[in-house]
Order: structure tokens, then C-alpha cells, then sequence
């Protein structure tokens, strides 16, 4: 990556007038750090909260960010490692399928520590608490749930790159448009420190991709008859069922019943917010009639074998 420099760039009051080495925010709207360049803009209109960007909170975003990626890499190479020693199938895997089982091991090691993260933070925490602060919730963030976002951009961004490169073999565009949108969103809402409460509450939809990702590997390992998978499918349609259909009604009810706050939202937020959920809705429909399909095939193979 190439090292950022000191530069200037004529720009709007997003935030003051401030240079420092590697990160230069001027008075309009692009910031260069670790050779990444932002449009402020373009990428998320008036920010409200004009001092939240600080030198110090962009190397904490830039910084998980990049733990993102190299968790990925790290798992992912521990995947390999640890399943050539504990399945003896693994070794009879073509070279696409050996690709894709080691992705989905660090997909599901990111959704564990979303789910669990977002749960915590939306719900154990007082971060969100709506009497433990006089701020906005939607203006609310801690150090802590922006590490998880960047965290996050890091897991999206590594495993884009991997379907991309290996485009279709590990998902379609249906799985392109999941990932840019997703990206998209959080982004906005690290760079702003707005709506952190609604992408974290998507967040923990995540909670679905280990029970999806133990399925493909139970059928690649030649275990489809097995108990566990149709344990783990009747686990995978109530999951789905509560934490990407229940939870998004419990969504959008919040935005309603929050309405007054969410219009404090800077404009880009603010609509990206009535746009980008109701999408990631349908998309979870369309997945849970597979799923509703898949486990009713499936129980009624397991009936008849008996």
C-alpha cells in the first residue's frame, strides 16, 4: 500500500481546517489516508456532526479496517490448515471446492463476532439506551462499535475481493449486490457516526451465515443424510426467520416509531437509510422461500428414509 502523504485539497466545511501528517482534511470535502481517497460529497453528502472526523478516530477506522482483511487471511489459511489435519475428505476436494470451504470459514468467524458484537452494543450496552444520553441515538457511537464497524468493511471487502476474482463460482450477482450495499451503508454511517444503532441491528442478521455456511459443508462432505444437517437446516429456517424477517419488521417499526431523529440524519444517510433496508428485505425474502423449500424437501427425504 503506498504510504500517504501530506496534501491538500480545496474543499467545503465538512470539518475545520486541519493538516496532519498522513490524513489532510481541508475546507471541502476529500481526506487521504493509508492511500485510500474519500469524497465526502459524493460519499455522504452534509455531514450533521461536523468535528466527529478526527486524526485520531480515521487511524482507529483505517486500523480495523485493515484487521478486517488480515483476520480474513489469517482464518482462511487456518481453515486449510486445521481442516487437512481434521477431515480426511478435505484432501479429496477439488482445488474450487478447497477455495470456497476455507472462504466460508472466515465467514463464519466474521458473523460470529458481528452477531454477538451488535447484540451486545444494541442491546447489553447503554450506548443505545434512549435515557442513558441527552444525545441523538442516531448520533451515538463508542470507540468500541466503530472498531466493529470498520472490522466489518475489512470482512466485506476481503470477501468481495474473493468472489470477484473467482466470479460466479462463489456467488452471483445477487451476492455482489449484498456486499456492495452492505459496504455502502456502513461506510456512511462510520464516516458520520450516524445510524449506528440500524446497521448494527443488520449486523446481527448475520447471525444466519454459520448455520448457511455448516450446511454447504456438511453437503460437500458427502453428510446431506445426516441428522446434523437436518438439525441444521430446521435451525437455519427459525434463524433466518427471527433474525432477517422478524428483526427487520422490528426495524422499520424503530425507524418509524424514531421517525423525528432519523430526519436529523445527514441527507445521503437519511435516504440511503429508507432505500438500502427495504432492499436487503427482499433479498432475505427470496433466500428464506429457498431455505422454506430446501427444509421441506429435505424433512420429507429424512421421512421417507425412516
Amino acid at each position: 500500500m503506498v504510504a500517504p502523504e501530506k496534501l491538500c485539497f480545496p474543499l467545503t466545511p465538512l470539518l475545520n481546517e486541519s493538516c496532519v501528517s498522513g490524513v489532510l482534511l481541508c475546507d471541502d470535502t476529500y481526506l487521504l489516508r493509508m492511500g485510500f481517497t474519500f469524497s465526502f460529497r459524493s460519499l455522504a453528502g452534509s455531514v450533521s456532526s461536523f468535528d466527529f472526523a478526527t486524526p485520531t478516530k480515521e487511524i482507529q477506522w483505517m486500523g480495523s479496517v485493515f484487521t478486517g482483511i488480515i483476520l480474513c487471511v489469517i482464518v482462511y489459511r487456518l481453515t486449510a490448515i486445521l481442516s487437512s489435519l481434521l477431515f480426511m475428505g478435505y484432501g479429496k476436494l477439488s482445488s474450487a471446492e478447497k477455495i470456497e470451504w476455507n472462504n466460508r470459514g472466515f465467514s463464519t468467524v466474521h458473523a460470529l463476532f458481528a452477531s454477538f458484537s451488535s447484540f451486545y452494543l444494541v442491546m447489553l450496552s447503554d450506548i443505545f439506551n434512549k435515557d442513558s444520553q441527552e444525545e441523538l441515538v442516531v448520533n451515538r457511537s463508542s470507540t468500541f462499535s466503530n472498531s466493529v464497524l470498520g472490522i466489518s468493511i475489512g470482512y466485506f471487502l476481503a470477501d468481495l475481493a474473493m468472489i470477484l476474482r473467482h466470479f460466479p463460482a462463489l456467488g452471483g450477482l445477487e451476492y455482489v449486490l449484498h456486499h456492495g450495499l452492505s459496504m455502502f451503508s456502513i461506510i456512511q454511517s462510520l464516516l458520520s457516526g450516524q445510524g449506528q444503532i440500524y446497521i448494527l441491528m443488520v449486523l446481527f442478521s448475520e447471525s444466519t451465515t454459520p448455520f448457511v455456511n455448516l450446511r454447504w459443508h456438511l453437503d460437500i462432505a458427502g453428510l446431506k443424510s445426516s441428522k446434523l444437517y437436518v438439525w441444521n437446516g430446521i435451525a437455519l429456517f427459525f434463524g433466518w426467520l427471527i433474525a432477517r424477517i422478524f428483526l427487520f419488521i422490528f426495524f422499520f417499526i424503530h425507524m418509524w416509531t424514531n421517525f423525528d431523529e432519523v430526519k436529523e440524519i445527514f441527507p445521503l444517510g437519511f435516504y440511503s437509510l429508507l432505500v438500502v433496508p427495504p432492499v436487503l428485505t427482499m433479498m432475505n425474502l427470496f433466500w428464506f422461500w429457498k431455505i422454506a423449500k430446501g427444509l421441506v424437501k429435505t424433512l420429507s427425504k429424512a421421512k421417507h428414509s425412516k
